[in-house]
């Protein structure tokens, strides 16, 4: 029987483009492996959001070459964010490989499908409800790679929603690069609080999860929605970027500091036992060690239970690439970022110590080196031992143990 192999690194939306190229490719008769020797197609889902990811996948497309020689008759094709507007320049970079194709797009050499699922869904599954961005912050690659902003329509990701549930799916996470845009550019105007609502009344749907805000976006009509709706977890990603307004101006992030914390104060006095999550970008253009310590003192006054940190790296074609000297030496940069790092772990060792004792419910979603895994509805991850099969399962398991990072528990 014909195989693929699938290579995916970077965001949840990639994870969910090659889960349903995965699904169409099975329903054509092919088998998955984890060996791109023996496949007869082979996918590189690509990310180019920073450096490091880019250097990945050149590399990945380089230790390829041998292999695509030796077994001309295997399809090679590349996708996601590597993909640029000149196909014609990357075919001359990489002539080994067979096809290139925009994230999001149905692969060319295989007939336009339509809505394919998987047959046996995972616990927790990925929908994306809107492709692009607008917003053009001035280090991202996203708008001009994935392009500008296109909704799903509501009906459309209600049926795929709840047929992926009849299949076996409990979680269920909405996906876009700004999900707060949902349905501006849709007849009415639907929004995201719309959307969850219709979402939440999908019989056998356990959780609903979402990915990511922008602060500039996020409405308090979307805030009361959260805390409203029992489905929805309680666990926001609010990206802030920087804790310095000089910093957010360059950014073209559109909010103020001052702005961003009243959201956030606004947020936890409507949703009681929020858990935030945040990103970080250190090293910016012409960022000055005062401009990061704002930052810092930003992160120590919130408190967020989960902080992603990167060092910036300036991506061809951005505003930032074109008009700012990346001239924050990488030494610097990466101490910066350890600093932060040293912080938060401070932080989230205060804040799940708080858990020691307590009783939560997680969704198990797999199963690690003999541990079961699931997360909290406020995305603790939880690890326990348990002889029976749990995946899929509801449980209630009385936390032991606490670290930055996870939890470990018996199950009541």
């Amino acid at each position: 029987m014909p195989s693929y192999y699938i290579w995916t690194i970077g965001c949840q939306m990639n994870r969910a483009e090659s889960e349903r190229l995965s699904s169409y490719l099975e329903e054509l008769g092919y088998d998955a492996t984890d060996e791109a020797a023996t496949a007869d197609i082979i996918v590189l889902n690509s990310c180019v959001v920073r450096q490091s990811a880019e250097n990945r996948v050149i590399n990945k497309l380089h230790a390829l070459k041998p292999l695509k020689k030796s077994r001309p008759n295997a399809i090679l094709a590349v996708t996601g964010c590597l993909v640029n507007s000149d196909i014609g320049k990357l075919h001359q970079s990489f002539p080994h490989v067979d096809y290139f194709f925009k994230p999001g797009d149905c692969a060319p050499w295989l007939e336009k499908p339509g809505q394919v699922l998987p047959r046996h869904p995972s616990p927790s599954v990925f929908i994306p409800i809107i492709q692009g961005c607008n917003n053009f912050c001035s280090y991202c690659i996203v708008p001009y790679r994935r392009g500008r902003e296109r909704s799903r329509a509501i009906a459309e990701i209600v049926n795929e929603a709840g047929e992926l549930v009849r299949r076996g799916a409990r979680e269920i996470t909405l996906l876009g690069q700004n999900v707060d845009s949902y349905g501006h550019d849709l007849p009415d105007g639907p929004d995201l609080a719309d959307l969850l609502t219709e979402l939440n009344a999908i019989d056998g749907l356990a959780r609903l999860r979402f990915l990511t805000n922008h602060p500039k976006d996020m409405t308090s009509k979307l805030v009361e929605t959260i805390a409203r709706l029992d489905k929805v977890c309680k666990h926001i990603n609010l990206a802030v970027q920087s804790g310095d307004d000089g910093i957010l101006r360059a950014m073209r992030r559109g909010y103020t500091v001052e702005q961003y914390r009243q959201l956030v104060n606004h947020i936890r006095r409507e949703i009681p036992g929020v858990a935030l999550s945040t990103d970080v970008i250190v090293g910016f253009p012409s960022e000055s060690s005062a401009q990061f310590q704002h930052t810092c003192d930003l992160l120590s006054g919130l408190k967020f239970d989960t902080v992603h940190v990167a060092a910036y790296s300036p991506r061809p074609g951005t505003i930032a690439a074109r008009e700012l000297e990346d001239n924050i030496p990488l030494p610097e940069k990466k101490e910066r970022l350890n600093a932060i790092e040293l912080l938060q772990k401070e932080i989230a060792t205060e804040i799940n110590s708080r858990l020691m004792g307590k009783v939560v419910e997680i969704l198990v979603d797999a199963k690690v080196k003999g541990k079961w895994q699931g997360r909290t509805g406020t995305d603790k991850l939880v690890f326990f031992h348990d002889e029976r099969d749990c995946l899929g399962q509801l449980v209630n398991i009385q936390i032991t143990r606490t670290s930055p990072w996870s939890l470990q528990g018996e199950r009541e």
